[in-house]
């Protein structure tokens, strides 16, 4: 247990009202700059605060954690995934480690369904030609697409985001299968009239549409591998709005420049903030800034989950959103 008005840095410009009420609760030390820190600004943090709240672009490593000062009892992360924290380190050092689980499944979920329908339809394509004043008009052959309607999707990762995503697809017509690392209730099975493959392999084989939900761990790193890239088929499309680490980046684009593979909608890349130069020369794949959870109420949401972890570690309990290494 911290004293009540713990010293808490913050890494990142948070919404005014989330840094507001951290500054009322907590010796809240806030971010004047919207940057990454660098690694001598955070190992600077870790060496006096008592909670830190990072962000996904904040490599919380053991070469961090091993210059904290004893005072640091708690690592509040301000997101749903915690691969940016070396949460094993953290645990030897006697450090709790917390995340903001399931506040933006649905802005997930929609934008991942965007993409699908983005990717499909040439949206992208489509309003780069509206604006260019190039269009001629309405023609029977112009701008075709792909039906989403009656095809299949492969959702990687049945958990809250990949749920709330086969919802949606079911609604647009799509027939839904997913792989998971366990198998869901048979109700909602039922509910979403979903299909399970315990071979990854096998599904990725079948699909139209495959669509990434899983988090990024050790287990998941480049799951789809090279040699699973090649058993999608050539009119599949493939989305990713989870960690670009997921998928085999390189791969992936040397298959989408030899026409082996329809097209890929990416909210997230292997090594972002950088993108691969040849993905942006290609007109089949729809790329975005890794705004998936990018809505004004998420954000808001995110910031109360870091508070009341926060709040609740400080008045000696369990804090609700725990991460430990066996969870991982």
């Amino acid at each position: 247990m911290i004293r009540n008005r713990p010293l808490v840095i913050v890494t990142r410009k948070l919404p005014d009202v989330i840094e507001t009420r951290m500054r009322e609760l907590f010796d809240a030390r806030l971010a004047t700059e919207d940057r990454p820190l660098t690694k001598a600004e955070l190992i600077d943090a870790v060496k006096v605060a008592e909670v830190l709240v990072p962000t996904v672009t904040d490599r919380i490593d053991v070469s961090i954690l091993s210059q904290a000062g004893s005072r640091l009892k708690l690592i509040a992360n301000y997101g749903t995934g915690v691969d940016n924290v070396d949460v094993e380190a953290a645990h030897q050092r006697g450090i709790t480690v917390t995340n903001t689980p399931g506040v933006l499944t649905e802005d997930t979920a929609d934008m991942t369904m965007s993409l699908i329908l983005s990717v499909s339809r040439r949206l992208v394509e489509g309003e780069k030609l509206a604006r260019s004043g190039e269009w001629q008009g309405w023609s029977p052959t112009a701008m075709l697409g792909h039906r989403i309607w009656g095809k299949r999707i492969g959702i990687v990762g049945m958990g809250r985001i990949g749920t709330a995503l086969a919802r949606r697809a079911r609604g647009f017509g799509l027939a839904v299968h997913y792989h998971n690392r366990n198998r869901v209730h048979a109700d909602l099975e039922q509910e979403l009239e979903a299909t399970y493959w315990d071979s990854l392999d096998q599904m990725l084989a079948r699909m139209d549409i495959i669509s990434i939900n899983c988090p990024h761990t050790p287990a998941t790193y480049h799951l789809l591998s090279a040699r699973r890239l090649k058993l999608l088929r050539r009119h599949a499309f493939l989305v990713n709005t989870s960690r670009g680490e997921v998928v085999d980046e390189a791969a992936l684009t040397r298959m989408l420049r030899a026409g082996e593979l329809a097209g890929a909608g990416l909210d997230v890349f292997e090594h972002e903030p950088a993108i691969n130069p040849k993905l942006r020369e290609l007109p089949n794949v729809v790329l975005l800034p890794h705004m998936g959870s990018a809505t004004i109420e998420g954000r808001i949401d995110m910031g109360e989950k870091v508070i009341v972890n926060i709040k609740t570690f400080t008045d000696g309990h369990r804090p609700p959103d725990r991460v430990l290494p066996s969870m991982l």
